[in-house]
């Protein structure tokens, strides 16, 4: 969201209010998702007693997963009434992806296909969390997505796939014994290692295919303040096990949010 607005300022187009009910509408489709996610991995017996990762609230009894769906979908409904507006101000299209946003974050760990257990959760983590959040934020604002929204998404999308990456290369033993073909648990944890190291790669070259596109200033290499950062935690990836790479998961998430703050001052420092 925050990229999104930073280009849409870029491009002489900042609107606060489609922003606001943007983050509204993302942060309730990410709570929703997420709390479905929680229930349906237990409901599938992915989420056992020998989970690595942070305590899920259906996984340790604290409520039942018709309770915690039933919240996943009070949210999703939260996230339509606040996307109607958008609906009204920037036409059918915003409609659409609310829709796909909503049925895919549904579908993620849900239904009789569902993406993150067959192999195909990074692909869509990569397109919902890149291009549809950020080049949507940019499209209610502009009704347009210039090229500048496609690689902020495209950047923003690499580092969110790394957050889950990171999850999967954790819980590569127990998801394979799952039946979840994530991608560590179908080729091993060093091939995850090394797609956590092109994705993190991608999100700090691509700051400067916006430089030489003509897309944006040299400002945006604020955002290479955070290499030694990132170097360091594609070496705690590689090294670490089990439970102690719930420091790397949240460590990546404050490395996408920094990159995120750090591009989009570039973006609007650059303006001036």
């Amino acid at each position: 969201m925050l990229v999104g607005a930073a280009v849409a300022y870029a491009r002489d187009g900042f609107k606060p209010l489609p922003v606001l009910a943007a983050l509204i509408c993302a942060v309730a489709i990410q709570i929703g998702t997420n709390l479905y996610n929680d229930a349906a991995d237990f409901e599938r017996g992915v989420d056992t007693a020998d989970r690595l990762g942070p305590v899920r609230v259906t996984q340790a009894g604290f409520l039942s997963p018709r309770q915690v769906k039933t919240g996943a979908y009070l949210v999703f409904g939260l996230a339509g009434l606040a996307g109607l507006s958008l609906v009204f101000a920037a036409g059918p299209l915003v409609l659409v992806i609310g829709l796909a946003s909503i049925l895919a974050g549904l579908a993620y760990t849900g239904g009789p296909f569902p993406l993150s257990a067959n192999g195909l959760g990074d692909p869509f983590v990569f397109i919902f969390f890149g291009f549809v959040a950020v080049g949507g934020t940019v499209y209610v604002q502009l009704g347009d997505i210039p090229l500048l929204g496609w690689l902020g998404g495209a950047l923003m999308g690499a580092l969110i796939t790394a957050l889950l990456v990171v999850n999967n290369v954790r819980d590569h033993e127990t998801d394979r014994a799952a039946g979840r073909r994530t991608v560590p648990a179908h080729f091993g944890r060093r091939v995850g290692w090394v797609e956590y190291t092109l994705l993190i790669s991608a999100a700090y070259a691509l700051p400067f295919v916006m430089i030489i596109s003509g897309e944006a200033s040299p400002w945006i290499l604020l955002t290479l303040l955070t290499l030694p950062q990132a170097i360091g935690l594609i070496r705690d990836l590689r090294d670490l096990r089990g439970p102690a790479l719930n420091r790397v998961l949240g460590a990546t998430a404050r490395l996408a949010l920094v990159q995120a703050a750090l591009l989009s001052v570039g973006l609007v420092i650059g303006v001036f």
